[in-house]
């Protein structure tokens, strides 16, 4: 009996372990990414030229001596800014000088009587002082200095010919001096040469302002190729590529939880944005700009501000 009461109980035992348990179902929960969003706007980037420029002065006024006398003052130092009809130099006639103060003495309406006032022709900056010391006789015609004409400044534009469609006279550019400060300017005309190794065309741009700097300073010259404003814009973080940077595109959200790959072509760009030329987008259209990267084609996500 107790061998028949083991047998039964093993029995059970066994008959126990080989019924299965139905499987729990087992829940996957994935975490969906969370990105930002951000909409399309109209407008246009300017696809702008960088080009080097020089500053040169198109007109000098040389100053010469009236008649021959002596220099007894010189009003100036090279480089100085003058204005037109400023007093440069001084002269006294020989005469005067060698009859000096009896002169005034005989005939005090002689007083004035071969002094001679040289005035500036024009404002700019003295260029050259070829007479600075006061003493020196100087014959009539002699050169006393040369004033480069401030109203008469240019920049000389090395214009690669390709180019030559953007930089038309009357043509709007944008100068950056050195200092980073910047000025309007007006392409005015086109020079006739060609520079053969470099095949640049020289233009010369005006700027809006009056301006002294000396000769020879060298800038920047920005030109506006393009200046549409019916383009679709979008910020750079929003635009997606491939290794080759061949093919573009973004995410877009068709809904609240899904965005899928579209395809897009890209226009000009700038430091943070991106036009895009074509597909054709709605203004309420939302693209994911952050959280974007590593999506698969198809992806849901929740959206953050």
């Amino acid at each position: 009996m107790k061998k028949i009461h083991l047998a039964a109980v093993l029995i059970s035992i066994c008959l126990t372990c080989c019924i299965q348990r139905p499987k729990e179902e087992e829940v996957k929960i994935t975490a969906r990414p969370h990105v930002q969003v951000e909409g399309i706007r109209t407008g246009s980037i300017n696809d702008d030229i960088t080009l080097s420029a020089t500053s040169v002065y198109l007109k000098r006024n040389v100053v010469t001596a009236e008649i021959p006398a002596f220099i007894t003052k010189v009003n100036f130092r090279l480089g100085d800014k003058v204005v037109k009809g400023q007093v440069l130099y001084e002269l006294q006639t020989k005469e005067k000088k060698a009859l000096g103060r009896q002169l005034t003495e005989l005939d005090t309406s002689l007083k004035n009587f071969g002094t001679i006032k040289i005035y500036a022709p024009g404002s700019g900056i003295v260029s050259t002082f070829d007479k600075q010391q006061t003493g020196d006789y100087v014959l009539e015609g002699t050169q006393l200095c040369t004033i480069a004409e401030s109203s008469e400044l240019a920049f000389q534009i090395n214009v690669p010919y390709e180019y030559n469609q953007f930089t038309k006279a009357g043509s709007k550019c944008t100068i950056t001096l050195p200092d980073n400060s910047v000025h309007q300017a007006v392409i005015t005309t086109p020079l006739s040469a060609m520079n053969a190794l470099a095949q640049t065309q020289t233009m010369l741009a005006k700027c809006n302002e009056t301006l002294f700097l000396p000769e020879n300073l060298i800038a920047k010259v920005q030109v506006t190729k393009t200046g549409s404003t019916t383009k679709q814009i979008i910020s750079k973080a929003c635009v997606l590529s491939d290794e080759m940077m061949q093919e573009f595109w973004v995410m877009k959200l068709i809904n609240d939880t899904t965005a899928v790959k579209v395809p897009v072509t890209i226009g000009n760009r700038n430091e943070t944005e991106i036009e895009i030329n074509a597909p054709v987008f709605s203004l309420q259209d939302r693209i994911i700009s952050n959280g974007n990267y590593g999506l698969p084609d198809t992806a849901y996500v929740k959206i953050i501000k």
